[in-house]
């Protein structure tokens, strides 16, 4: 198991195939991704590494966390995210990883806060069909009706499907393609939509349910090992 990647989503296009067909794509960029610490059995009792994504102004960095980078002598980061990985995908702090992590044609799962729709009824947020247009039913077509049952629970039972805040929660989207990777400009494109408003951060790994591509360098691909 090797580590996923953070990235920064720019927004949705389209590529051009060479039969005139388009694909659209969303764009994420890995601005400046680097290793900043690692996590080893002997020390931590897992094996992870912990990715930082941007520059940081230090007066905005806390003081907590201005030890933590000046300790492994990386600069400060605007997102740290922490990936899980085997004992021989284990990276130096220092490392700067490039977008050649993942192939042209790769599945990925995508991670990331989706947009938040504040509070919405159940038509919008569960596809509830609504009350009868006609039938007796008045000034309550767009209602969820009935929410409990009878004296026997005598409740509601928690998790039932009803109004309340939509969106504005982690989200993974499963078995996205890989479409095409910009390595000078450290761009990943993914073909469809994935979570999240622009300029926001997402997690890419490999997919889960599917095997890891024969081309997709291990443990990872560093911008020194790409040049």
């Amino acid at each position: 198991m090797r580590t996923g990647l953070i990235a920064k989503k720019l927004g949705m296009t389209r590529l051009f195939k060479e039969d005139g067909t388009h694909v659209p794509v969303t764009v994420l960029h890995l601005d400046n991704l680097e290793v900043v610490d690692t996590r080893t059995n002997e020390r931590d009792g897992y094996t992870a590494v912990q990715l930082g994504l941007g520059t940081a102004k230090v007066k905005n960095v806390t003081k907590a966390n201005r030890g933590h980078f000046a300790r492994t002598k990386v600069e400060p980061k605007n997102k740290l995210v922490e990936f899980r990985v085997a004992e021989d995908a284990l990276l130096e702090a220092g490392t700067k990883i490039s977008s050649n992590h993942f192939v042209v044609g790769q599945k990925v799962d995508v991670t990331g806060q989706s947009k938040g729709k504040g509070f919405a009824g159940v038509m919008k947020r569960h596809n509830f069909a609504g009350l009868e247009a006609s039938h007796g039913v008045s000034v309550s077509h767009r209602s969820h009706g009935s929410t409990g049952q009878r004296q026997d629970p005598g409740k509601v039972f928690k998790g039932k499907k009803m109004a309340g805040h939509m969106g504005d929660e982690r989200v993974t989207t499963l078995n996205l393609e890989v479409a095409a990777v910009d390595e000078e400009r450290n761009l990943i494109m993914v073909r469809g939509a994935i979570p999240g408003a622009k300029n926001g951060y997402v997690l890419i790994r490999d997919a889960i349910k599917k095997a890891r591509h024969a081309d997709a360098p291990y443990p990872a691909a560093t911008l020194a090992a790409a040049g």
